[in-house]
């Protein structure tokens, strides 16, 4: 499967650019992580709208779900051109229910629930959920597909369920929001060293950081993760191609 990171950024993006997404492709299936701001602009660089197969959503925050309205005119606007485009899944959980009803728009697009603990089938993936430590419900994901598998932290501050949620992971998608200064101060968010750490206790082959803040140097946190998890460890690089 490929990984290709369309956004990195936490809160809002910078200019011309995304907060954290990413584009999931195997076999031609194509799965949307997460849709904020810039998201579809940038998404576009890679693949038409039309294309996108599913959608999953790690929470209701708008930086995670700023562009869903647009995607969803995309598809309205292909049905009035008699492009017959056929109707997008976007995955979400119900613990919010007035967000969970806007995920189905005018028969293009259908919300369909997710929930800690289940395991359901989303294309070729067989994809589980975590819940997070975070200030609103949020889900972390794992994709499997032919005995390989990534796993998106999403938001989160530092919790145990995480590490056997991500034992043995081909690759490790981690939020690194916050600066070592940060962390215990500003909750439901990790620093560098935390998602290190979190790698190195999952055994995880490969570490990418993402959901970066917008102040500071946030190569900081990258050599923080690097001092805890000695594997490959780097800040995801939109439009590089991760393949495993």
């Amino acid at each position: 499967m490929n990984i290709t990171p369309l956004g990195i950024w936490g809160g809002y993006p910078k200019a011309n650019e995304a907060t954290s997404s990413f584009l999931l492709e195997h076999n031609g299936f194509h799965c949307l992580i997460d849709c904020g701001s810039g998201v579809l602009s940038s998404l576009q660089n890679y693949k038409p709208l039309d294309e996108i197969d599913a959608v999953v959503l790690t929470h209701y925050h708008a930086d995670h779900i700023a562009d869903i309205g647009s995607l969803q005119y995309s598809r309205l606007i292909q049905f009035y051109l008699n492009e017959n485009p056929k109707q997008l899944p976007i995955y979400g959980h119900q613990h919010d229910e007035e967000q969970f009803a806007k995920l189905s728009y005018k028969d293009r697009t259908k919300g369909i629930a997710i929930e800690s603990g289940k395991i359901i089938s989303i294309g070729p993936f067989t994809v589980e959920f975590c819940q997070t430590s975070h200030s609103v419900y949020c889900l972390a994901l794992k994709f499997s597909v032919d005995g390989k598998s990534v796993v998106f932290t999403a938001d989160t501050e530092w919790h145990e369920p995480l590490i056997q949620f991500s034992k043995g992971t081909e690759l490790l998608v981690s939020e690194a929001n916050l600066y070592e200064e940060h962390i215990g101060v500003s909750p439901g968010h990790m620093g560098g060293s935390e998602a290190g750490q979190l790698a190195n206790l999952a055994n995880a082959k490969q570490l990418l950081l993402t959901h970066l803040p917008l102040h500071g140097d946030p190569n900081q946190i990258l050599v923080a993760a690097k001092k805890v998890f000695k594997g490959q460890t780097e800040i995801a690089i939109v439009g590089k191609t991760y393949e495993i």
